[in-house]
């Protein structure tokens, strides 16, 4: 190895150990490159002591870039419960507007009785009644001052109810921007904790010389053959069943269209995704709504056991279920992998699995 290259890599380990602070323990979650030809090395043209430093940039980007995974579910999380407490909010501000009408029309059947009233010369029903000399009158009348009674009672309880109902819904609503503020907060911080991961894995990648980016990209690519290969040789997929759904096949159709696409953080399309942007696009344009995050997927979808898994399942990576992908069959998914790479195909044990979920329990 020359001065010049013995100094690169010096420099790309003196930038890793720099941004140690930024990063989570993890692994990474990028999609493989084209496999090496047979007796390629990672470590091919270069000393053993640079093969030993490529490998730490590999662990440190892997970290990083899974510390930047976890920042955006957490981003995404706070987007989705800003646009509930913001529709709430608006659902909120209708209610306290027609609450306020009725009140206004309640006051107004108020007034129009007071003002019958006095045009009955001031005196109530009942004393009118009183003074009457027609016994006939008298039972006729007291059956409409009960009637009346009764009116006007049941309009002071409406009034009373009505204005309650108001009051609840301004005490909801301030409550609820109270919580939209504090999601606002809580995707401010999770945006800062994802552009300066990204940014410190920029820093070490652009430390390194177009060869040694090279070889970075073949210790990647056999680090996550070495994890296919040893999860296909367990017999995972040994009678795997391969049929799906309508609803599953269009999901599958929409996410392998979008192979090439960048991925970006946050994003849920056309032009760019997420992990759980992609998944959750897709299956939307198949006619299913599911949670947003990989993390609400992994909570809230129907978990089945791997061995039972069919093409449109999801499959969550990482014990934090920072990451997701989509099974499309023969042991491979399409997902949008990370900062830098676009939208492709992988092998679905190339990363440490979790469990599998199913948007779509129905069967053709």
């Amino acid at each position: 190895m020359g001065p010049g290259k013995r100094g690169l890599l010096t420099a790309a380990a003196t930038v890793v150990c720099a941004v140690t602070v930024l990063a989570v323990p993890g692994t990474a979650f990028a999609a493989p490159a084209p496999p090496p030809s047979p007796g390629a090395s990672a470590g091919a043209g270069v000393g053993a002591p640079a093969g030993k430093d490529l490998e730490a940039v590999r662990e440190k980007l892997d970290e990083l870039y899974r510390a930047a995974a976890v920042a955006t579910d957490a981003y995404n999380a706070a987007e989705e419960k800003a646009r509930k407490q913001s529709a709430d909010i608006v659902r909120l501000a209708k209610k306290i507007a027609e609450g306020r009408e009725k009140l206004d029309e309640l006051r107004d059947r108020a007034g129009a009785a007071a003002a019958a009233q006095y045009r009955g010369g001031g005196l109530p029903p009942e004393a009118r009644l009183m003074l009457s000399d027609d016994p006939q009158e008298f039972l006729a009348g007291a059956g409409r001052v009960r009637q009346g009674q009764h009116a006007t009672n049941g309009l002071l309880r409406e009034v009373t109810r009505t204005q309650q109902d108001v009051e609840q819904y301004a005490r909801d609503a301030d409550a609820q921007r109270g919580k939209l503020e504090a999601a606002r907060e809580a995707k401010a911080r999770a945006q800062k904790r994802i552009e300066q991961r990204i940014e410190a894995a920029e820093k070490v990648e652009s430390a390194l010389a177009e060869e040694e980016r090279e070889q970075l990209a073949r210790l990647e690519q056999r680090a996550a053959d070495r994890a296919q290969g040893t999860w296909l040789s367990s017999g995972i997929l040994d009678g795997i069943g391969g049929g799906t759904t309508r609803a599953g096949r269009k999901a599958v159709a929409y996410a392998t269209a979008q192979i090439g696409k960048p991925y970006q953080w946050g994003a849920e399309g056309p032009r760019t995704y997420d992990c759980s942007g992609l998944t959750s696009q897709a299956w939307m344009s198949a006619g299913l709504g599911i949670p947003r995050t990989s993390q609400a997927q992994w909570q809230q979808l129907e978990r089945v056991d791997i061995r039972a898994m069919r093409p449109g399942d999801l499959i969550i990576y990482f014990d934090d279920a920072s990451h997701v992908g989509m099974y499309v069959g023969d042991g491979v998914i399409v997902h949008a992998p990370r900062p830098g790479r676009t939208v492709t195909l992988a092998g679905a044990g190339s990363m440490p699995i979790l469990g599998v979920v199913r948007p779509d329990t129905t069967a053709d």
